[in-house]
C-alpha cells in the first residue's frame, strides 16, 4: 500500500485517491519513503526502467510509456558566444511524445491508476497536461475527461480532443476549478490527476536521474555548481525534480544538490514574489498577464511546498518581465533552433537577467528546463518581428 506523507506536519496516510491533501493543514502531501532496497539497473534501456525502484509502482510498464524520456541535452553555443556565459544547456522536454514535460508525470500516473483498479481518469489543464494525460489515457484504454480554462489556446483543446477525450471549457476561478475537482472525482468516479498529483511528481525525478546521467557524476563534484533553472507554475514539476536529486544524493552519487532556480513571469509570479518577501504562505497574485499561459497560475497549490523546498535546499525564485521572455523565446529560435513556448524561455531570460546584473556564478554550468513546445502556442507569434515575404515568380531574383 502505498503511503503519503506531509511535510508540514509530519502525518501519514494511505492514498485516497480522489483526495491527495493532508487533512489537518491541507497541503499536497507526497509518497513517503520506503526503507525497501533501491538498485539502479544499469542496463536497462530507459531512466525510467533503470531506475524503477524509485518510483511507486509495483513494477514499471514500457509498454505504456509511448517513448517518454530520453530528451537530449544541447549545449546553447550561440548563447554562450553571444553573452560570454558559462556552460549553459537545454534539456529538451519538448521531445517527449507529446511535445512537453507533462509525459514524465502522466506515464507514472496511468501507469498506477491501473494498479490500483481506476476506471475513468481526468485532469485540469492550460494545455501541456490535457493533452499528455489524454494520450496516455488513450493507450491504457480509460475514459479521460478534461477540464481546461475558457482562454485555452485552441491549439492546446484539439491536441487533447483528438485522442477522445471529453473536453470541457470552463469559466471561472481556476484554483477554484482545482479543489472543485476532486469533488466531482469522488462523486463520478473519476481519479483527477491534476498538477500536485503525488505520482506525477514521482514521474517528474526521472528529468532529475537523466539530467545527472547526461551530465557525468563528476559534474557535481566540480568546484563550480550546477545550477538548474525550470519554469514554475502550480509548483508540481520543481518538488519532483528536487526531490529526484535528493534520491541520488541519498544513495551518495552526488554529494550535493544543484542549484534549483524556479523562474516565473512578473506578469503572474505568486511564488516568486512571497519568496523575495520571505514569506511562508503563497498569496493569490491579482490581476495575471503573460503571454506564457503555461505558467499562469495565480493559485499555484504546490507553491508553500516549493518554497520550503527550496529554501532547505539553498535554491531560489525569481521572474522574467514579457520583454525578457519575448527576447529569450526569439534566441532559442533564431540562434539555437529551439521552438519553445513562451514560458519554456523564462530560464533563458533568468539566465540573462542574471548575467546583466553579474550575478552568474563563475564556472557555473546551468542546466534550462524546456518544458513545452512553441507548435502549441502560436499565438504568441502574431506580434513577433519576423521575417515574411511575398514575390511573383518572374520577381524572384529581384526580390532577392
Amino acid at each position: 500500500m502505498t503511503t503519503l506523507e506531509c511535510l508540514f506536519c509530519d502525518q501519514r496516510r494511505p492514498f485516497e485517491i480522489y483526495d491527495p491533501f493532508c487533512p489537518a493543514c491541507g497541503a499536497p502531501m507526497l509518497v513517503a519513503p520506503t526503507r525497501s532496497r533501491k538498485r539502479i539497473r544499469r542496463t536497462a534501456p530507459t531512466a525510467a526502467e533503470r531506475f524503477a525502484d524509485f518510483l511507486p509502482l509495483k513494477k514499471y510498464n514500457p509498454a505504456l510509456s509511448l517513448g517518454v524520456g530520453g530528451t537530449p541535452l544541447l549545449r546553447l553555443g550561440s548563447v554562450i558566444d553571444k553573452f560570454d556565459l558559462p556552460e549553459v544547456l537545454a534539456k529538451n522536454e519538448t521531445a517527449n511524445p507529446t511535445a512537453s514535460f507533462k509525459d514524465r508525470g502522466t506515464v507514472v500516473a496511468i501507469q498506477k491508476a491501473l494498479e490500483l483498479g481506476v476506471k475513468k481518469i481526468g485532469t485540469i489543464s492550460t494545455g501541456n497536461m490535457a493533452g499528455s494525460t489524454a494520450a496516455y489515457a488513450a493507450k491504457a484504454g480509460l475514459p479521460c475527461l478534461v477540464f481546461v480554462k475558457q482562454d485555452t489556446p485552441q491549439d492546446k483543446i484539439l491536441a487533447a480532443a483528438v485522442y477522445g477525450a471529453t473536453i470541457i471549457k470552463v469559466q471561472g476561478d481556476y484554483g477554484g476549478l482545482f479543489r472543485k475537482s476532486f469533488e466531482i472525482g469522488r462523486a463520478r468516479g473519476i481519479a483527477f490527476m491534476n498538477s500536485v498529483d503525488p505520482f506525477r511528481i514521482e514521474g517528474y525525478k526521472v528529468t532529475s536521474y537523466e539530467i545527472f546521467e547526461q551530465l557525468g557524476p563528476a559534474a557535481f563534484r566540480a568546484k563550480a555548481p550546477v545550477m538548474i533553472f525550470i519554469p514554475v507554475s502550480a509548483a508540481g514539476h520543481l518538488i519532483g525534480l528536487l526531490r529526484g536529486f535528493l534520491d541520488l544524493r541519498g544513495l551518495g552519487l552526488i554529494p550535493r544538490l544543484p542549484i534549483i532556480v524556479g523562474v516565473q513571469a512578473s506578469g503572474c509570479a505568486p511564488i516568486s514574489r512571497a519568496f523575495r518577501l520571505g514569506k511562508v504562505r503563497v498569496e493569490r497574485f491579482p490581476n495575471p498577464h503573460t503571454i506564457a499561459h503555461a505558467i499562469s497560475n495565480p493559485t499555484p497549490p504546490g507553491g508553500e511546498l516549493a518554497l520550503r523546498l527550496l529554501r532547505e535546499s539553498g535554491g531560489s525564485m525569481m521572474d522574467v518581465s514579457e520583454d525578457e521572455i519575448h527576447r529569450a523565446h526569439s534566441l532559442m529560435a533564431a540562434k539555437e533552433g529551439i521552438f519553445c513556448d513562451p514560458a519554456s524561455a523564462t530560464p533563458l531570460a533568468a539566465v540573462l537577467k542574471l548575467k546583466r546584473r553579474g550575478q552568474i556564478l563563475t564556472g557555473a554550468k546551468s542546466v534550462l528546463i524546456i518544458t513545452g513546445s512553441g507548435l502549441k502556442a502560436m499565438e504568441g507569434l502574431e506580434s513577433a518581428r519576423l521575417d515574411i515575404r511575398s514575390a511573383a515568380l518572374e520577381k524572384l531574383d529581384q526580390a532577392l
